[in-house]
């Protein structure tokens, strides 16, 4: 006779003399729960989900709807191919894609999906409904979803899909997440908190995805919070989603090595720009990921022209061959693992190939000289001058060459170690080369002339220089 167990939710001490607890089989529902608690951790990675799979679809154009942060309800509409009413009885089972048949197909895989989890895990855990029209359907299908499997919308009906109207494309709703997993969703602080995450991934995405137009909205609001048309460029983008300071100041990056299979495009900013955090939106093979191994790095390249505390804004997208990479790591597919990591982020950084012919210089502050320390009122005086000086009108001006300078800049500035007071500054030295002597006799004869007709008196009371 076995002894009883505890009570569920204690743990055992070494003490306790207790028999090994028997081994059971999980039920489907809980392995079921349990997944879809990994896969969707917040309503941003539910929409991550569906926002992949729309643009794996072929869609131009993208809606998002949001209320409650996503918890209540989160809506996508796309204009891809739509899905076949044949398939809509197992879109939500676990392990079914169109985008995989065989493991090996993982190296060559083009698609941001591939597991068949992400809709089965969402409908584990709120309530999913799918509308959905292929070119050549004369009608749109509607269905419900609970548990992977099709359900009735109430009680009594059929679960079987039904015609309705609609156009091509699809639309999901994604009703009342986390409605059967009351701890996960008393986590959420704020609705607002939560909309701000997907506005941040709607942004990323959408500057991206070039030829796809984006546009989300809280539920009940009349404008849209993010609006980018399908003919917008990526700079332009960037533009209506972040700044106009930031794409002004952006540069192309252009980088490919064949050695390791991999090319890098993107838009970068310059010196001239300076952020309070850094700003990183990082594609591999155009999936969104993180890496702190390339953001430290990047950002270690920055610090040689930033001054210190300013960020920089990087948009960059990493194509590696698909055999190179391993995007097979977690289910959120956050992180991927790729051959010659450390060489491609050095390449990466190098600062003449990811700048260019445009690379920034380091902004420093000449010396002051010894002999003007003492007196910085006048730099400061003579920049307030020419401020305030009124530029002369064009034929009235000798000299229109921007490059051109005084004479007086190309002497040698005197270095004495102090000045009398009153002294200017302004004196300068010439090189050590004899003294010229002049013997030209018109010379000779005009000092005569002068000589002759000096008046005495008027010169008697003080010494004269001799000519």
């Amino acid at each position: 006779m076995t002894a009883p167990s505890p009570p569920r939710g204690t743990k055992r001490t070494a003490d306790e003399m207790i028999g090994p607890r028997r081994i059971r089989a999980l039920h489907e529902d809980v392995v079921n729960k349990i997944a879809a608690g990994e896969i969707i951790v917040a309503p941003v990675h539910a929409l991550k989900e569906l926002i992949e799979n729309a643009v794996d679809a072929g869609s131009t154009s993208l809606e998002i709807l949001v209320k409650d942060g996503g918890l209540k309800l989160l809506q996508i509409s796309d204009n891809g191919c739509g899905i076949n009413k044949d398939d809509m009885a197992i879109l939500c089972e676990r392990f079914t894609t169109s985008k995989l048949k065989e493991f090996e197909d993982l190296q060559s895989i083009g698609t941001y999906g591939f597991r068949g989890e992400a809709l089965a895990s969402i409908s584990h855990i709120a309530h999913l409904s799918v509308t959905t029209k292929t070119a050549d359907s004369s009608c749109a299908w509607k269905a419900h979803y609970a548990s992977g499997k099709l359900a009735p919308p109430k009680a009594g009906q059929s679960a079987e899909p039904k015609a309705c109207a609609g156009r091509q494309g699809t639309q999901i709703q994604v009703e009342d997440l986390f409605y059967n997993v009351p701890t996960r969703r008393r986590a959420f602080r704020s609705a607002s908190e939560e909309y701000n995450k997907i506005a941040e991934l709607v942004g990323k995405y959408a500057v991206h995805c070039a030829h796809v137009a984006f546009s989300c909205k809280k539920a009940g609001e009349s404008g849209a919070g993010i609006a980018v048309p399908v003919s917008a460029t990526v700079k332009d983008r960037i533009r209506i989603l972040h700044s106009g300071s930031i794409a002004n100041e952006l540069v192309d990056v252009d980088l490919s090595n064949e050695q390791y299979g991999f090319k890098a495009k993107g838009l970068v900013s310059t010196a001239n720009y300076i952020g309070k955090r850094t700003t990183m939106l990082l594609f591999i093979n155009h999936r969104s990921v993180d890496s702190s191994v390339i953001k430290r790095a990047l950002e270690q390249t920055y610090s040689n022209f930033l001054p210190k505390g300013g960020k920089p804004f990087i948009y960059l997208s990493l194509e590696i061959e698909p055999n190179r990479v391993d995007v097979n790591v977690h289910p959120t597919k956050r992180e991927v693992n790729f051959l010659n990591e450390d060489e491609i982020t050095e390449m990466i950084c190098d600062e003449s190939l990811l700048f260019g012919s445009k690379m920034p210089s380091i902004s420093t502050v000449p010396s002051v000289p010894e002999d003007v320390i003492g007196t910085p009122s006048l730099s400061k005086q003579a920049s307030l001058s020419r401020s305030s000086a009124q530029k002369p009108a064009e034929n009235n001006m000798v000299r229109t060459d921007a490059r051109s300078r005084k004479i007086t800049t190309m002497l040698q500035r005197a270095s004495s170690p102090s000045r009398p007071e009153g002294d200017t500054g302004m004196d300068y030295e010439y090189t050590d080369r004899e003294m010229t002597i002049c013997r030209l006799s018109t010379v000779k004869e005009l000092r005569a002339s002068v000589r002759d007709d000096m008046h005495n008196e008027l010169t008697a009371s003080s010494p004269t220089t001799p000519l």
